[in-house]
Formats: C-alpha cells, sequence, structure tokens
C-alpha cells in the first residue's frame, strides 16, 4: 500500500492533500459500445435528488427508447445512437421535467435536469430547460467562449457562425452570439439574438439580465428594472440579479428599494465583497445613512486595502460634517451611488467561464426557510462535539472505494468513463492535544501516477474537521438559515478561510516527494438541525493556485450514517462524493462512492452494515471489500 503522507513543517499536520504527477501517463479507458447518457437530477434547491424518480428517454415522436430509475440524483444509459431525444423526468411531489437532446452515435453526454415542488395553484407544469447541445455544437460553442475570453473575436464569429448552423434555435448559442455582439459594440444585434432567446426559452436569466443592462445603456431605466425583477423571481438567490436590480433602482430614484436590493446582494454575495459591498455602501449614502455606509466602507477595505476607489469613497464620506455630504464631496458621492467602476454593469456581460465546471459555492445562495433565526455558535459548538466523537471512535477504518472518472476537454466534452475499484483505508490519530493525524492507503497496484491525468486525491475523510475545534476557528462561519436536506432541516453554514490563520485542510504536492502548495478553501456545509450530523459538504478555492497552474477544485461530498450492530452506534462517514479540477489544462470530474465499511478500533473490530444506497449503481453487490490487517 502507498500512504499519502500529509505532514507540513508547521504546528498542524495537514489533513488534506491532492498528489500531482505532472509526467504520468493515463490508465487504459475501456472502450465504449455505443452513445451513453448520464442524467443527473437536482432538487429545487440544486442539489441531487435525495427521493426516488424515474427517467426515461423518448425520441421526438414520442416513441419509447429506455427507461431507468435514479439512485442518489443519477441515471444511466447505454447503447445510445445517434439522434434528437427528450429525456424527460417524473418524481412524486414535482412536475414533470423534459429537456430536448441532441446525441452523436458512439459519444458520451450528461444532462442536468431541475426539478420544481409542485404549484399548489392550477396551471401548467414547468417547461424544463432549454434543449441541450449536441457534442460537435458544444464543442464549436465552447472554442467561441474561448476566443470571446481571450478577445480574439475574428475566431470566435468563425466559431459562432458553425453552432450557428448545427443549432440555430438553441438558446444558449443565440446568447453566446449576442454577448459576442456585445464586445464587438454591435448592440442592435446583440439586442435582436437576447429577444430570440427568451421567445424560445423565456426563464434565461443570463439573457434577461444581459437585456436589463442594454436597456441601462439606453437610459431606459423602467425597462430595465423590469428585466431585472424578472431574473431576480427566477432565481432569487442569485447575487447578481439582486445588484443589478439595485443599481437600475438607485438610477430610478427608488433608494427604498435600491437599499433593500443592495443589502439583499451582499447577503447573497459574500465571496464578491468588491462589487457589492461598495454597492451597499453607495446605496445607503445616497439614502442618506452615511454614518452606516462609513461602516460598510471600512469593514471591507480591512480585507482589500487596496481598493483605491473605495478608499476615495471613505475619505469623502469622513469629510462631510455631521454626517452629510457637503460641497464638491457630494457631488462626487452623488456620482458613486451609480457605480464607480463598471463593475457591477458588466456583471450581465460575461461570458460564461466555462461549460462544465459546477457554480462556485459563492456564485449562488441555496434557498433558507424564511424567518427562522440561526444561532451560528451553538451550531458549531454541537457540530463540533459530533467531530469530536467520531474522531474519538475512529482509529481507522477500511471501505471498498468505486471511482469514476471523465476527463474533460477544454470545450466541456467528456472522455467514456474510466472506473477503479479498491480496498482503502483511513487512518485517525490525535498525536497530541490540538494535533491530528490523518492518513490514507490505496493498494499499490493504484498508486498515484497510475490515476487518470496523474492526480490522486486524498483527504476526503478529513474535510468534516473543518467543523474540529482545533480547525474551526482558521474560518470564518456564517449559518445562513434553516434549508433542508433529505427531506429534513439542516443548518445551512458557509464558511471562508481567514486570512490571519493557517491553511490547514487543503494541500498539494507536486510529485510523490515534491513541495507542497497550502491552499485556502470556501465552501458551503448542510448540518443536521436534530442530530447536528454534517450532511454535505461543499469546498472551493478561494483563489488559483499559479505556482502550479491550479485553477479550480470543486469538491461536494454526501455524509450519511453507518450503523454498528455490536455497540448500536452510527458514524457518519463519506458515502459519495463529487469532484472537479482543473489544473494545467487537465480539467477532470471523479465521483467517490463507498460501501462495505469495516472498523479498526484499538481493541476490536466489528463489521458493520453498508449505507442505504443502491450498490448496483457503481459496485458490484457481492463484491466485498478485503480487510487490511492490523
Amino acid at each position: 500500500m502507498y500512504p499519502c503522507a500529509h505532514k507540513l513543517c508547521i504546528s498542524l499536520l495537514i489533513i488534506a492533500c491532492l498528489q500531482l504527477f505532472p509526467d504520468a501517463g493515463l490508465a487504459q479507458m475501456p472502450q465504449s459500445v455505443g452513445g451513453s447518457l448520464t442524467v443527473l437530477v437536482q432538487g429545487p434547491n440544486g442539489g441531487p435528488l435525495d427521493e426516488v424518480a424515474v427517467a426515461e428517454v423518448t425520441n421526438y415522436a414520442g416513441q419509447f427508447y429506455q427507461q431507468a430509475t435514479t439512485r442518489g440524483g443519477r441515471a444511466e444509459f447505454t447503447s445510445l445512437g445517434g439522434g434528437n431525444f427528450r429525456v424527460s423526468v417524473v418524481a412524486a411531489g414535482y412536475e414533470r421535467a423534459t429537456e430536448q437532446l441532441q446525441l452523436n452515435g458512439g459519444e458520451a453526454s450528461v444532462v442536468t435536469i431541475r426539478l420544481q415542488a409542485v404549484s399548489s395553484g392550477v396551471g401548467p407544469t414547468s417547461q424544463g430547460g432549454p434543449p441541450i447541445l449536441s457534442p460537435l455544437a458544444k464543442k464549436e460553442l465552447g472554442k467561441a467562449l474561448e476566443a470571446m475570453q481571450a478577445e480574439r473575436l475574428g475566431q470566435a464569429r468563425s466559431h459562432l457562425d458553425v453552432a450557428y448552423r448545427l443549432a440555430p434555435g438553441n438558446p444558449d448559442v443565440n446568447y453566446v452570439f449576442g454577448l459576442y455582439c456585445a464586445q464587438a459594440n454591435d448592440w442592435v444585434n446583440a439586442k435582436s439574438h437576447w429577444e430570440k432567446v427568451l421567445s424560445l426559452y423565456p426563464k434565461h436569466v443570463n439573457a434577461l439580465l444581459s437585456m436589463g443592462t442594454l436597456f441601462l445603456r439606453e437610459n431606459k431605466t423602467p425597462e430595465a428594472v423590469a428585466y431585472f425583477k424578472n431574473a431576480a423571481e427566477i432565481e432569487p438567490s442569485l447575487w447578481r440579479a439582486h445588484a443589478l436590480l439595485a443599481d437600475a433602482y438607485l438610477r430610478q430614484g427608488a433608494l427604498d428599494e435600491g437599499v433593500a436590493e443592495a443589502e439583499r446582494a451582499a447577503e447573497l454575495g459574500p465571496g464578491h465583497a468588491p462589487i457589492v459591498q461598495p454597492l451597499l455602501a453607495r446605496a445607503l449614502a445616497k439614502h442618506g445613512d452615511i454614518e452606516r455606509a462609513t461602516q460598510v466602507l471600512q469593514s471591507y477595505l480591512q480585507n482589500h486595502p487596496a481598493d483605491t476607489a473605495t478608499r476615495q469613497q471613505l475619505a469623502d464620506l469622513r469629510r462631510s460634517p455631521g454626517g452629510a455630504l457637503s460641497g464638491e464631496a457630494s457631488a462626487r458621492n452623488s456620482e458613486l451611488t451609480l457605480p464607480a467602476s463598471p463593475a457591477v454593469a458588466q456583471l450581465a456581460l460575461l461570458a460564461p467561464p466555462s461549460l462544465w465546471l459546477p457554480p462556485d459555492v459563492d456564485e449562488a445562495f441555496p434557498p433558507v426557510e424564511p424567518g427562522t433565526s440561526c444561532n451560528v455558535d451553538q451550531v458549531l459548538r454541537s457540530a463540533g462535539n459530533r467531530v469530536q466523537e467520531f474522531v474519538s471512535d475512529v482509529d481507522r477504518f477500511t471501505a471498498t472505494e468505486t471511482i469514476m472518472h471523465e476527463t474533460i476537454n477544454k470545450w466541456g466534452l467528456a472522455s467514456p468513463a474510466e472506473k477503479f475499484k479498491f480496498d482503502y483505508l483511513v487512518s485517525i490519530q490525535e498525536v497530541q492535544p490540538g494535533l491530528l493525524n490523518v492518513e490514507e492507503y490505496r493498494p499499490r497496484a493504484y498508486y498515484s501516477s497510475k490515476f487518470p491525468d496523474g492526480v490522486e486525491r486524498s483527504g476526503l475523510p478529513a474535510l468534516m474537521l473543518i467543523f474540529h475545534p482545533y480547525y474551526t476557528p482558521n474560518f470564518e462561519m456564517v449559518c445562513e438559515g434553516l434549508a433542508r436536506r433529505n427531506g429534513k432541516p439542516a443548518w445551512q453554514l458557509h464558511f471562508r478561510q481567514r486570512s490571519d490563520r493557517p491553511n490547514t485542510i487543503r494541500d498539494y504536492r507536486v510529485g510523490e516527494n515534491g513541495k507542497s502548495y497550502p491552499a485556502a478553501l470556501k465552501g458551503r456545509a448542510w448540518i443536521d438541525a436534530d442530530s447536528f450530523q454534517i450532511v454535505r459538504l461543499e469546498t472551493d478555492l478561494v483563489a488559483p493556485l499559479p505556482q502550479i497552474q491550479l485553477v479550480a477544485d470543486h469538491a461536494a461530498v454526501e455524509y450519511g450514517p453507518v450503523n454498528f450492530r455490536v455497540r448500536h452506534v452510527d458514524l457518519w462517514l463519506p458515502q459519495n462524493a463529487e469532484f472537479y479540477y482543473d489544473w494545467k489544462g487537465h480539467r477532470g470530474h471523479r465521483v467517490h462512492h463507498f460501501v462495505n465499511y469495516l472498523l479498526f478500533s484499538v481493541s476490536d473490530k466489528e463489521r458493520i452494515s453498508s449505507p442505504k444506497i443502491d450498490n448496483a449503481s457503481s459496485v458490484d453487490p457481492s463484491a466485498s471489500g478485503t480487510a487490511p490487517q492490523r
């Protein structure tokens, strides 16, 4: 077995790592037979649907092809030929959702479908999302986006022309074509494309925001407000929609509404403080609340001391006698009530960063129950107790681990999936008070350089130690409210690495014995409101690591109880985990699945029941992991 070491030359031991092997060869990839389709079903909050759903594939004429039942929000279809298809998903308590899909024979495709709860009123069912692009059209659209981001408009236009010929009625193609026209200052055609998007799919939020921004350019503020309000109603947790709506209200002179929307944008977008905090301060200042505006800017500048424009805004506010601006400062503040930079106005005109990477945890705010107060200290204390119990109960445990890996090209297309299955061992020890050591082992046959892209991930079980009292002080913690996970109430917490504390959770090492690079994490956790066990964790990098060309690393882990029959106790352990990374041009998507847990305690060992999940979807149910010898 090969251990993944977690030590750094600091007072704490590192508890998670990712090894990167630049020169590694890829493992052998199985050949696919026919085309395959993976259907990912989400609930209204954007997470995997907990309930069982039925997914069905038909052609456009309604002829039945295949049907599958989801497990963990996932259904798989194989041996699909090329052509146009419809994918429908039905689940009790939710409206039927349908997506259109164009497949090329022999290729692997993924479609994500989000369900909406059945409305209490009488009305039509959800119309579903926009049609899904064929792999070839998606590739051309990805090339166009790449060229637009590099400001190579000529190349972008040639790829957009191909994508448009392949899918002239696709909303996303028309939306990106509108962005291209906006970059080229062709606002007439930009408007024409975005109007076409909304005629095809009226709930296309990005097109609504772009249309509103276009009307702001034309000084048609009431029209802009209408588009921004529509977008905010469709995606109420999208901070960009509220920031743009605040800007439009301030231009219109609706100061109360402007302050309310700016406050909502600041609440939903804590990771976008350089935009939302100055906007909120301008709204408050315009409203006459100079004292609070000053407090907002002072707090913001503590973490962003190099923002000279905001520092000038604060200086103007401080010079105002008696809390009211006067003279030149007042005139300058009147202008600053609108964005001092084009940051807010450009929010709706930025090209999407990728066609494959999930949204950053700060991009959208998952919904919570209204009017429910949350005591963050109490939640952290109770969750910390559960994590401490976990550490004290566990010396080592093993599981059968299955990994599904897809290599993603730069245009967002996935390769056929590779699968690995092996025994996996984790050791957790408190080597001295305040010092935890977590090590992981996999059979040597799967040593790191054999993993796809030469990337081995470890430290998965240790992510929950973010909420151990030893490590919680290293993070800014905010309780966002009461949400629902697995049909039960759960406290929703946002966390972010503090700049004045050590990074002890995530570490990257290039090569087996190479240098380690600690990384700051941000994320969101859902903690069961009754047991205070961690139900789900999502993490992203606070910032890329240019030293090793790591652009993105997104993780989402689902935890669940595993019962120890002898001691009549449950331990909450990882059941499924999903990762996306972008490193030196290598883009990958991995899904980890764990069954057949076995616990090693200090004095004995007990066989425990498998988590209540469908083994057949990713693991041979007859297979049994071999427990390592102590």
